[in-house]
């Protein structure tokens, strides 16, 4: 099934990205994105919050991961999947597909 899952973000890098490599020798960098603003819903303004962990796996998007650390704001474009915890908690995550920094 091909169906639409993209998802941009805005927000402030909240932990220390965390880089390692799978068995396979692929990179990874794994950090967590907060995200804050005001939207409009019905008419009304609305506080929009959320808290996100992202993953950015491949050769191809290290490089824009360098310069992350915690505190940097930066745009995250990508897709959402879920991934369950070694506790067996399952949760949303942002695969990240571009990263770029504002701040």
């Amino acid at each position: 099934m091909d169906a639409d899952n993209r998802l941009v973000l805005t927000g402030t890098v909240v932990t220390t990205p965390a880089m390692s490599r799978s068995p396979a020798g692929v990179p990874h960098c794994e950090f967590a994105l907060e995200h804050q603003s005001q939207q409009m819903e019905a008419d009304f303004p609305r506080r929009a919050w959320c808290y996100v962990t992202v993953i950015a796996s491949g050769h191809g998007i290290q490089p824009q991961t360098v310069n992350l650390t915690k505190g940097s704001v930066a745009n995250v474009t990508g897709f959402i999947s879920h991934h369950r915890t070694p506790n067996g908690v399952g949760k949303l995550v942002l695969h990240a597909q571009q990263i770029e920094m504002i701040a």
